[in-house]
């Protein structure tokens, strides 16, 4: 397993268990990977965090508030999400601009498969993934399931690993 650094703290937590600051963190780093630095107006606030677990990556620091590093979210099957809805569900995967370059993203998926695979064996896996990262996410043995579509702007692919 690629390990970026041994000064992260790796914390997985249902909704339920996030504190009051690691939501704030949460919010503030998709709002700005995915709103300021992308300069993409969205919906992120979705009602899907409240059923979610959360990959809250931190850099621990003794002399000030540790930095969330890396984030992401996964999403148990929800069938009345139709047919996205049969499948586990990665989302909202951010590094935070201080930490990209290191591995992160690549520890961090590695870390959600055998999260997932721990505690849900044998099911399938999907993600919607920026289309720029396919190649990315296709390491991970992710096959894409629809063509290139623009979302908000940004080219997106539906992905999925069984």
């Amino acid at each position: 397993m690629t390990e970026p650094s041994p000064e992260f703290d790796w914390c997985w937590k249902p909704f339920d268990a996030l504190s009051a600051l690691d939501v704030y963190a949460m919010l503030a780093a998709r709002n700005e990977v995915f709103v300021v630095e992308q300069n993409c107006v969205y919906g992120d606030v979705d009602g899907q965090d409240t059923d979610a677990w959360h990959l809250l990556v931190y850099r621990r620091s003794a002399d000030a508030q540790p930095a969330l590093a890396g984030y992401l979210r996964v999403l148990l099957p929800n069938p009345a999400d139709g047919e996205e809805g049969i499948d586990i569900r990665i989302g909202r995967v951010l590094t935070t601009a201080n930490f990209r370059g290191i591995g992160l993203g690549q520890a961090m998926l590695e870390r959600t498969l055998g999260f997932i695979h721990e505690q849900w064996p044998g099911q399938s896996i999907r993600l919607h993934a920026q289309a720029r990262l396919q190649r990315f996410y296709a390491s991970f043995g992710f096959e894409p399931i629809s063509d290139v579509h623009v979302e908000d702007d940004i080219p997106h692919i539906w992905m999925r690993r069984t």
